[in-house]
């Protein structure tokens, strides 16, 4: 008969794999010592984050923006999108700009007539402004490519729910 719970073999596993877990996490990471710090190197670094961050930013506003267009101009669905919206909000503040208010009702969008249609081209957007996060994750410093890789994969999963969504709106 096969024991079951933890065994020895398991328990020492696991620990061992936590060693070197911990190991692996201390290594690297640490300030690079081929530049002076301070040197232009740096700067050069520190400008390239930051107009990653703004361009990040930039998409997340815009996307506040057509998430808004589209609950006015489409009423029925607001309820899905309000959640939506919110989150590219957390996602501005994320990025160090906090979302702007609405100053009266925004445009219609330019877009398709139609609920559906409009929920789908939002869609698009949604995996358009993913896609280039997820490019931009390959050449930011580290933490900055964290929160991208976080907020493309929040785009990802926008993007999949505003098409179920738009299957799901009345016609």
């Amino acid at each position: 008969m096969r024991r079951t719970g933890t065994t020895r073999r398991s328990a020492l596993t696991a620990s061992g794999a936590f060693a070197l877990g911990a190991v692996l996490t201390g290594c690297g990471g640490g300030p690079d010592t081929r530049t002076a710090p301070g040197g232009a190197d740096a700067r050069a670094a520190s400008l390239r984050a930051g107009a990653q961050r703004a361009a990040a930013a930039r998409d997340s506003t815009s996307l506040l923006s057509r998430y808004e267009q589209v609950a006015a101009a489409h009423p029925v669905t607001d309820a899905g999108l309000a959640p939506m919206g919110a989150a590219v909000r957390e996602h501005l503040a994320a990025l160090g700009r906090p979302a702007k208010a609405a100053t009266g009702s925004p445009a219609p969008p330019a877009g398709a007539a139609d609920a559906r249609g409009a929920l789908r081209e939002l869609a698009a957007e949604e995996r358009r402004v993913a896609d280039r996060r997820a490019a931009a994750v390959l050449t930011a410093e580290p933490e900055l490519a964290r929160l991208l890789a976080s907020i493309a994969a929040a785009g990802a999963a926008h993007a999949y729910l505003l098409t179920e969504l738009a299957k799901e709106t009345p016609a």
